[in-house]
């Protein structure tokens, strides 16, 4: 049996959810044997920026793209989330070879106080570097302070009982992946905090033209879960132009009363609200957040027909609000720079 070299991250979560990966390639095949070679991506070097202002999507990928490319790695492991919604890679030549059984997609509050979202005081200061948290929590909570927050979750969960901040909003996933749970305050339910696409999925990015390595991850891959993501990526992209307004989507299947499974797809586009610089954070409590605009649609297809349903539910998404969401958003940001 040969040896496969994996790429990842540096991070803690990162090296943990490529060992969930290794184990269920070992635990398929038993006699393989994988490596992993770590890379430093952009989106980990700059943990001070906001994450739109240095490219979005993609910052914590190219690095090991190009190495999946080179022929230095023979796959990689992401968070799914992380890959544009154009193609898994920049270019045809790299493909999402498996999806695993997806964990958990909520977000999660911690707050020092242990009081969940409605609960927290006046004008909470709540740390997110996330234009697509920050827009769901102001909706939920108008008088919210969104305070910038970076770094890994060790230096997030830190931050959070600090002065500085009354809660924080993290993905569930990477709390529960680094047994962490016990730190969450309230797990945020859909209809409060939809997901970014493909949150809390993996995905398993190889080369098209690796015929071995695809064969050896068929058995990891989980089609439901791959459904799932589809739409909810098929629903962002087809939002158009990287999508330059705060969106969410989550889709999953469910079965209905007659016994037939169906598709179900949640998704919203809003406008963003003031994010604050982080050499702001001791200001920014005077200046309660905009409240943004929010469209939020809901549909049901075929679980063999995915993109379909997302293109759709973009479509009415479109034409209920976003397409004037987007519009003025791409005129106040002109490098068109996607939000997270």
């Amino acid at each position: 049996m040969r040896t496969l070299i994996t790429g990842s991250r540096s991070s803690q979560l990162a090296r943990r959810q490529t060992d969930l990966v290794i184990t269920l390639l070992q635990a398929a095949w038993p006699e393989l044997e994988v490596q992993v070679k770590v890379y430093s991506t952009r989106g980990d070097r700059d943990v001070s920026s906001p994450l739109p202002a240095i490219g979005g999507k993609g910052v914590f990928t190219a690095e090991i793209e190009t190495g999946l490319r080179r022929g230095e790695i023979h796959l990689a492991v992401h968070s799914l989330k992380d890959l544009p919604t154009s193609q898994a890679g920049s270019a045809d030549d790299l493909c999402i070879a498996a999806t695993p059984l997806r964990g958990d997609a909520r977000d999660a509050l911690i707050s020092r106080y242990g009081l969940p979202l409605a609960r927290l005081p006046a004008a909470p200061r709540i740390g997110t570097c996330s234009p697509r948290r920050a827009a769901q929590i102001v909706a939920a909570r108008p008088d919210a302070i969104i305070t910038p927050l970076r770094g890994n979750v060790d230096t997030r969960l830190r931050k959070a009982m600090t002065p500085d901040y009354d809660a924080i909003v993290l993905a569930a996933v990477g709390l529960v992946r680094l047994e962490a749970a016990s730190h969450v305050t309230e797990w945020l339910p859909f209809d409060v905090m939809l997901p970014a696409a493909g949150q809390g999925a993996l995905a398993v990015q190889c080369r098209v033209d690796d015929a071995e390595t695809l064969a050896l991850l068929r058995p990891i891959h989980h089609s439901a879960t791959w459904a799932a993501v589809s739409a909810e990526r098929a629903f962002l992209a087809a939002l158009g132009g990287g999508c330059a307004a705060p969106a969410a989507a989550y889709a999953e299947i469910t079965v209905e009363e007659t016994g037939r499974p169906v598709l179900r797809l949640r998704g919203l586009v809003a406008s963003p609200v003031s994010l604050p610089g982080e050499d702001r954070i001791g200001e920014a409590a005077s200046e309660p957040a905009a409240g943004p605009a929010v469209v939020r649609v809901e549909g049901v297809g075929s679980p063999d027909q995915p993109e379909r349903l997302g293109r759709r539910l973009a479509e009415e998404a479109l034409a209920a609000g976003g397409r004037a969401i987007l519009q003025t958003v791409r005129e106040a940001n002109p490098q068109g720079r996607p939000p997270m």
